[in-house]
């Protein structure tokens, strides 16, 4: 099974090569497609050399920060013109793929792409539609913020609530889709409201998609470390929980007139 693999990148120069490597390391067959959001701080530099190597049929780049080269055939790379943040990362990563299944990864080393054989594997053997990788099933994770913690329980207690699902975990990246239900879904938050949004618009299908979870693994970040999500952000979830809730027929894309 091919899989396509989308990461929005903003300002993670530090990271991505790395993040990038790994992905390149796990199975299955993959697509990595690479959106950076407009970064500053030498990432969309980065971005570009690997990008103008693919476009001269290298398979491989050598970048400094990895010991052995970057494997970039199966990379695609394009550039936002300005900084709009994940959702609208998303949207356009999710244009651009053309795997039959599609996977959301960060662009940080929060999240481990060793976990893909779990995600998958509940639509591999034909069980589910749409996976969610829990944080809180198992799995060792870094110990960080409580106040964190607590609002992510709380956001994801209400998006339940009003969603009629059980997740444990629905602030998380790693979220595994068939593309027929991408397909079905228009999504307009441009930040992180991406989590409620498409939670929300999930559970609203009218052939509700089959959604498991599973146990992953989650080495947080600090602020000092990059970590980018706030206080605003939390307010915006909150926002986008009841908004995608009481106007059900967003859930739908309309048809083109």
């Amino acid at each position: 099974m091919r899989i396509s693999v989308v990461i929005p990148v903003y300002n993670e120069r530090r990271y991505i090569a790395h993040v990038l490597a790994r992905v390149q390391a796990v199975p299955p067959d993959k697509e990595i497609v690479v959106v950076d959001d407009a970064s500053t701080d030498g990432t969309k530099e980065l971005l570009e050399s690997i990008h103008r190597a693919r476009q001269e049929n290298h398979p491989f780049i050598v970048l400094p920060e990895l010991i052995d080269p970057l494997r970039i055939d199966n990379i695609v790379v394009c550039f936002q013109p300005k900084n709009c943040g994940k959702g609208a990362a998303l949207r356009r990563g999710f244009q651009m793929a053309t795997s039959d299944v599609v996977i959301v990864q960060d662009a940080d080393l929060e999240y481990d792409p060793n976990d893909y054989d779990a995600l998958t594997a509940p639509i591999v053997s034909g069980h589910a539609d749409v996976v969610y990788g829990s944080r809180f099933l198992g799995g060792p994770h870094r110990v960080l913020f409580f106040w964190h913690y607590v609002a992510n329980r709380l956001l994801t207690l209400l998006s339940n609530m009003l969603n009629n699902l059980n997740l444990t975990d629905m602030e998380t990246c790693y979220k595994v889709f068939r593309r027929e239900v991408l397909a079905q879904i228009d999504i307009v938050e441009n930040r992180f409201g991406f989590e409620p949004e498409i939670t929300a618009k999930v559970a609203r299908l009218p052939a509700r998609p089959r959604i498991y979870e599973v146990g992953i693994g989650y080495s947080g970040r600090t602020y000092e470390e990059g970590k980018k999500i706030g206080f605003r952000d939390a307010v915006r979830a909150l926002y986008c929980i009841v908004r995608y809730n009481l106007f059900r027929n967003s859930a739908m894309k309309l048809p083109d007139k």
